[in-house]
């Protein structure tokens, strides 16, 4: 049927199922005779059974979603793949989705590929409307297909980083929608940077008749996130949403999943794709979705969800203790931010160095974002990188729920938290003293005189 089983295999089952993939294709051929330069000769018995010897790759040279003639099974493979990832995405909250196809890219590339397809429906458009959010792949995106974002700096509300609706439209009109390739939004994103405002930004695309590209890099897991594209796509306009496969699927990084609701445009950006692709992402996720079946997944994201609600209480807890606060940040289904006020007014060093702390103990993921920090990237200058605002009012700590986190690892990460908070505490308060001893000297000295 192309759709995910209800129940997930066993690994001899789908061992078996990629074995006789695999002997569809010509290069496993027992009498085969190859006279052409790719013929899926592999030099490593290793590399061959790494790959069950599904050597041939994806698409053909001019189409990553083509049959190709000589890999039968491997073209089996990217078509069940890319049907049984469409029924996940509907199971996920996105019900309307027609079409979608896994590329062998990382999520930023994949962004780029989407925005190059753009290009031959818009030649005189050279502009992207970005509300910003602070990473640099989704900006490099832009840049590396060869057009100028035009960044839209976020609104504060309470504690949360919001889109400036009425920026993004005053620019639309300020620059004229002919010239705009696009509205590039957001919705997986670090607090307090919260999903952008999709249906607003939906209906002004569908107004302006401007196209509108989602990243949605990690919000397969977040029902909210998927529930944000659907009701986009109900009131207005989504052209396509991009997110990863490691991120959601829990496979190595190399992935993306491209989705939208005009099956003729996601078919146009598997065209678009030049030569043939790995099957090496495909198979993963294939293999990663058979053995959990829609029950699993299902329950991954059940887990997820209570994960968030737990690392949230037990978070506050520790930050009452602490003397500082959780942010307030209920439109983010999966990031938590903590403020450092207190490292921050003690001394500006602290707060880095309580991100290096963390890390040197093992716990991953955490990000410590101090005030106003300034980076360059691609000639593009931000004001307080990492925090998606030029300033933002405190430095903070993030912690995210994501798919296949364990009580286990909150717990262990606010042990290891709490441990570094005392310490960094300690030291400010040492290092402070020692200031102001110094001081006194100075004074001393200075009244000698």
């Amino acid at each position: 049927k192309g759709k995910c089983p209800e129940d997930g295999w066993d690994e001899s089952t789908i061992e078996l199922f990629l074995h006789e993939l695999a002997i569809m294709d010509s290069n496993n051929f027992l009498g085969n005779c190859g006279v052409g330069e790719r013929e899926g000769r592999v030099a490593s018995g290793l590399v061959a059974r790494r790959h069950y010897r599904l050597i041939h790759g994806i698409g053909r040279s001019g189409d990553i979603s083509a049959v190709q003639p000589k890999a039968a099974g491997s073209s089996l493979l990217n078509k069940l793949t890319n049907s049984v990832v469409l029924d996940v995405i509907k199971l996920a909250g996105v019900r309307t989705v027609t079409n979608c196809f896994v590329v062998p890219m990382a999520t930023g590339m994949s962004l780029t590929l989407c925005f190059l397809t753009l290009r031959h429906k818009r030649p005189k458009a050279k502009y992207i409307i970005w509300p910003r959010i602070d990473q640099k792949s989704c900006f490099k995106s832009m840049i590396t297909a060869g057009f100028e974002p035009v960044v839209i700096e976020n609104v504060l509300e309470g504690d949360e980083l919001r889109t400036d609706i009425e920026a993004v439209e005053a620019k639309i009109k300020a620059l004229g929608a002919e010239n705009i390739l696009c509205v590039h939004s957001t919705t997986s994103c670090f607090a307090p940077r919260v999903p952008d405002r999709l249906e607003e930004l939906a209906v002004i695309c569908a107004n302006y008749d401007i196209p509108h590209v989602v990243n949605n890099a990690y919000g397969v897991q977040s029902s909210k996130c998927m529930h944000l594209i659907q009701q986009g796509a109900r009131v207005g306009r989504i052209d396509a949403f991009v997110q990863s496969l490691d991120k959601n699927f829990m496979v190595p990084v190399g992935g993306a999943i491209i989705a939208g609701f005009n099956e003729s445009f996601i078919q146009e950006i598997s065209k678009m794709y030049p030569g043939k692709a790995s099957a090496s992402p495909s198979l993963d996720v294939l293999i990663t979705l058979l053995s959990l079946g829609a029950s699993g997944y299902k329950q991954l994201l059940k887990e997820r969800k209570e994960m968030f609600s737990y690392l949230s209480s037990e978070l506050k807890k520790l930050a009452d203790i602490h003397n500082e606060r959780l942010l307030d940040t209920p439109h983010n289904p999966i990031s938590l931010a903590m403020s450092l006020k207190n490292l921050d007014e003690n001394n500006d060093a602290a707060v880095t160095q309580l991100g290096s702390m963390l890390f040197t103990r093992q716990v991953s993921g955490a990000r410590v974002v101090p005030c106003g920090s300034v980076q360059t990237v691609n000639n593009y200058t931000f004001k307080g990188f990492m925090s998606h605002a030029n300033d933002y009012p405190c430095a903070y700590l993030n912690a995210a729920s994501a798919i296949g986190i364990k009580k286990q690892d909150v717990d262990v990460f606010l042990k290891r938290l709490d441990k570094c908070l005392k310490t960094s505490r300690k030291e400010a308060k040492k290092e402070k003293s020692v200031n102001e001893i110094s001081n006194s000297n100075t004074d001393t000295e200075q009244l000698g005189d």
